[in-house]
């Protein structure tokens, strides 16, 4: 991460006496808290690190923030947006099959938040102190997606789109398990057993049975 400190110092110093042009400075002190929620963890940066690591003085982030967590807000946001262009990417509208491109969107997920840990970290360590009507937009825009999603495996698998949002909840909540355990070193594809794609992919495939088999075999009548 030194090479990352030395590009955005070299790009950023001074940026206070040649002005905030074209929001510069905002950009830059949002890279450098991505950067280091990515090294730290979120608490492990304020607005007076972010601000040095810039080169800038501790009074300049209060500029464009009016404290920590709205720096981490903003972070978040601009990651749920990526989120959501790439878990649609990823679904490509159901090609070839719902349940392949499905699945292709679980490996979008452990792929966000293994590349891009500060992001991923921003956008759900802490979401009572985000702002609703910017970041939870953003949010609910990729859980849009993995619904819509949802909706068309099961119908494409006979079952009720009614369960939609039921099943999109559970896949978040397993995919979000996979990634935290991932990241924390907990899963690793090169232990046995342990790879956090292969325990997605099969939990994903239960609960998707799960959902379809009560409509596929419906109780017998007493």
């Amino acid at each position: 991460m030194d090479h990352e400190k030395r590009f955005l110092k070299q790009s950023f110093l001074g940026s206070e006496r040649r002005g905030y042009h074209h929001g510069r400075l905002k950009d830059a002190l949002i890279e450098a808290a991505r950067s280091l929620i990515a090294q730290r963890g979120p608490a492990g940066f304020t607005l007076a690190e972010a601000a040095k690591l810039v080169g800038v003085t501790a009074a300049a982030p209060y500029r464009h923030f009016s404290d920590r967590e709205d720096l981490m807000g903003e972070l978040a946001r601009r990651g749920f947006e990526q989120f959501a262009v790439r878990l649609s990417a990823a679904w490509d509208a159901g090609r070839p099959d719902p349940m392949t491109a499905f699945r292709r969107m679980g490996t979008a997920y452990l792929g966000f938040a293994k590349e891009e840990p500060g992001l991923y970290t921003a956008m759900f360590s802490n979401a009572a102190n985000l702002k609703p009507a910017e970041t939870g937009a953003a949010g609910q825009s990729a859980l849009d997606i993995l619904i819509g999603a949802s909706a068309v495996v099961l119908q494409h698998s006979g079952a009720s789109v009614r369960g939609a949002r039921t099943l999109a909840m559970q896949i978040w909540t397993l995919s979000h398990g996979a990634a935290t355990l991932m990241l924390g070193g907990h899963l690793d594809a090169a232990n046995p057993d342990c790879d956090p794609h292969e325990i997605l992919m099969r939990s994903v495939t239960a609960l998707v049975q799960s959902a379809v088999e009560p409509a596929a075999s419906p109780p017998g009548r007493g």
